[in-house]
């Protein structure tokens, strides 16, 4: 295993692997990009290439420390995310880790820390993890891992190195998912388009069975009528049952909204996500206005944003869903 096997962003892992090879590595960084592209298996990745006892500037992925990150328990590389049952990253989370990167480095290399999702630090912890930012410990890495900066105090971003990941092709979704053997070719096709450049998401609609999933949501949308906020009210508490069912739903609600901006735009089906939904898709479009199409698309990213930050999540699908059924 080496940087030339992870799957895409290679702009990126050059930037990266020259800082690292310069010894010009910034102290913080920001990764930012849709959630399930590889920011995560990039960081780990140069975490690897600065312990590894075999590769110079990469890593072999088999030695003693490769393996102990690729298993979480390298005592010099912590991953920080909430704690079973909790719904964000704690000040004792933080306070721990400023604790631990002051310590003596075990490998006598970098104290690296992974927080993933950024955004899930409550603002207490976000100012205590300040000081560190400001302050680094001498020869320590930190990355934050975020779907976007939205949830971020300006002094914190302000403090890192914002690295900016795309999502990948939908070819490069493709043969990952061949190269793993588990998913048909019908499933491949229609999974790679579904997954907007993210290959944990395509994986997660194979499990989570979000295939027929989006039929369902696609007729909740289309039963809204003009004006009627009641249905739209009700639609809101259904879908807000559940905090991962709701981000399930507002990622697919992204991807609906651009469908229809695209067919609007276009008439053609090759850049569509929902492929296979493409008389809903010719259906919705004939009906919508742009203007309006824009605006729910909007609403949808910015209520995904606010539901990652813990805010009320029926209130925000309200607003959303208001925008529904607002406008002719």
């Amino acid at each position: 295993m080496s940087f030339a096997e992870i799957i895409g962003h290679t702009k990126q892992l050059a930037m990266l692997r020259s800082a690292l090879s310069a010894e010009r590595l910034h102290h913080a960084y920001l990764f930012v990009g849709p959630d399930g592209i590889g920011k995560r298996a990039a960081a780990i990745a140069v975490a690897k290439a600065i312990h590894c006892e075999e590769g110079v500037n990469d890593f072999c992925g088999s030695c003693v420390n490769c393996a102990r990150i690729s298993d979480g328990n390298h005592p010099d590389v912590r991953l920080i995310q909430p704690l079973p049952e909790k719904k964000e990253i704690s000040i004792q989370q933080i306070r721990e880790l400023q604790r631990d990167l002051n310590y003596r480095s075990f490998s006598g290399k970098r104290k690296i820390a992974l927080i993933d999702p950024a955004t899930l630090m409550n603002l207490s912890a976000q100012n205590a993890l300040l000081k560190t930012l400001e302050e680094p410990p001498e020869n320590s890495w930190i990355v934050l891992i975020a779907a976007n900066s939205g949830g971020l105090l300006p002094t914190v971003r302000s403090r890192c190195v914002r690295l900016s990941f795309a999502p990948l092709t939908r070819q490069q979704v493709a043969a990952y998912l061949i190269s793993q053997n588990k998913t048909t070719p019908d499933e491949t096709e229609s999974l790679a388009a579904m997954s907007m450049g993210s290959i944990g998401l395509a994986f997660n609609l194979k499990t989570e069975q979000l295939f027929e999933k989006r039929k369902d949501w696609a007729q909740t949308l289309s039963s809204l009528k003009r004006r009627d906020y009641h249905s739209a009210m009700a639609a809101a508490e259904e879908l807000g049952e559940d905090r991962d069912k709701t981000l399930s739903f507002l990622g697919w609600a992204e991807s609906w909204f651009r469908d229809l901006l695209v067919y609007q735009a276009t008439g053609e089906a090759d850049e569509l996500v929902n492929v296979d939904m493409l008389a809903e898709i010719e259906r919705q479009a004939a009906e919508v206005k742009l203007d309006r199409l824009q605006a729910c698309m909007e609403k949808a990213v910015s209520a995904a944003a606010a539901i990652q930050r813990n805010l009320n999540r029926r209130m925000i699908l309200e607003d959303l869903l208001f925008s529904v059924v607002g406008a002719p």
